[in-house]
């Protein structure tokens, strides 16, 4: 059985996406060597360091996420190949050959001279050129896309806390890893009874471990055992249920259902979907540790109706009575969630460090005609930026005397800055 492991969710941050360890910055190469398209990874380093990326889920041969973006969530894998049972059997035979490799391992450290041993017998621990390979729920047809370019680079930064999740994804978890390890320092009988186990995820007795000491494992095993002997039926957890695919409004099931009185037909089955759709909303941010959706007031529901539904835009505008208004937040909606419509209709003041990432990137940019009024950040005659209060970025465009949203929110003003411009 395979065994699953869970990493919480990184927060928006500003931090390098090349990596810090030689192991993680081969990964990014392997990653980049890879795409066809350098517009997506530069939006995929964004999206890394947005903490739109959910909980990140490492199994043998892959890795697993939900993105969140502004219009929508995205379900994102990123498989890579498994060693067979011949090629772990010759790669423990090097860890085993030295103890300064497991003493290195346990230490957070992925030593050349294993990962060179093991690819002098042909085991590619690394991934090269084409050995990732990402899937995304997004209609891009980029491989990688945005999303799983935002996901792969935070991989590099587990990678570089802990070169295990490598050797995780290739097969063996920590806890079994160390098992095989210690069985093999115990004998061939030992060694062969690990081996027995490897599709069940049980952990075998960790006899012979003082043969390990210097390296130390025993006290990792040790530690292991202890913990696990206080912990009545511990075992892998199961795998988390995939989420179910959204339901399109010919397949629900309200045909014959007698809208109530003042209420046109066709509109029954859209609030019905949209019931479905925010239900796995909720679902998503369950399995995934994240926060749950915004709870909305009537205005903003109001909007984000008429966002997900143009149907519902006529009958929202006589219902709300402000039509122009409604059109505006729908846009303001649709690039940037209930914070682009906070944006659209509320200034704040943030603090001075808040702003002072964005004007220095600005300046480096020689773009120096910007006013600073509250959160908004005015360049030139037309053009506008808005902080929200999470950190992300806003474009605007002046159209005929109103600001009017114009890009998708980003963490970064640049860019927010670039895609609002370019809209004609």
């Amino acid at each position: 059985m395979s065994t699953a492991q869970g990493y919480p969710a990184f927060p928006a941050q500003r931090r390098s996406t090349r990596g810090q360890s030689w192991w993680a910055r081969a990964w990014v190469q392997a990653l980049e060597d890879t795409s066809l398209d350098n517009t997506q990874l530069k939006k995929g380093r964004r999206y890394a360091n947005s903490g739109h990326v959910g909980t990140i889920t490492i199994s043998p041969g892959r890795i697993g996420a939900t993105v969140y973006s502004p219009d929508d969530t995205y379900e994102v894998a990123v498989r890579v190949d498994e060693l067979s049972e011949a090629e772990w059997d010759q790669f423990l035979e090097q860890i085993a050959a030295r103890a300064g490799h497991i003493a290195a391992l346990l230490d957070g450290e992925m030593p050349h001279d294993l990962v060179e041993a093991a690819e002098d017998v042909g085991i590619g621990l690394l991934p090269g050129i084409g050995d990732l390979d990402p899937s995304c729920t997004c209609d891009a047809w980029e491989l990688p896309c945005q999303h799983a370019a935002g996901l792969a680079y935070q991989v590099a930064w587990l990678l570089d806390s802990d070169p295990f999740v490598l050797l995780h994804l290739r097969g063996r978890s920590r806890d079994l890893l160390i098992d095989q390890l210690v069985a093999r320092s115990a004998g061939p009988e030992a060694d062969a009874k690990a081996e027995g186990e490897v599709d069940s995820g049980s952990s075998v007795s960790h006899t012979g471990v003082e043969g390990l000491a210097g390296a130390g494992l025993a006290g990792e095993a040790a530690h292991r055992a202890d913990w696990a002997g206080d912990r009545p039926g511990s075992g892998s957890l199961p795998e988390v249920p995939a989420v179910p695919r959204k339901v399109l409004v010919e397949e629900l099931a309200v045909s014959g259902i007698e809208p109530p009185a003042g209420m046109a037909a066709g509109v029954l089955p859209l609030l019905v979907l949209d019931a479905s759709r925010r239900a796995r909303s909720l679902l998503i941010a369950l399995l995934n540790g994240t926060a749950e959706p915004q709870a909305l007031d009537e205005w903003q529901d109001a909007v984000r109706l008429a966002a997900d539904f143009p149907e519902l835009l006529a009958p929202l505008a006589e219902a709300t009575g402000r039509p122009a208004e409604l059109g505006l937040g729908v846009q303001a909606w649709r690039y940037g969630g209930v914070a682009g419509l906070d944006v659209l209709e509320h200034a704040w003041e943030p603090t001075a460090g808040e702003l002072a990432r964005a004007r220095t990137d600005l300046v480096a940019e020689e773009i120096e005609d910007v006013v600073v009024a509250g959160n908004r950040l005015t360049v030139g005659d037309d053009a506008q930026l808005r902080l929200d209060r999470r950190g992300n970025w806003h474009g605007y465009r002046l159209v005929e005397e109103t600001w009017t949203p114009a890009a998708p929110a980003s963490p970064d003003p640049l860019l927010a800055l670039e895609e609002a411009v370019a809209q004609v």
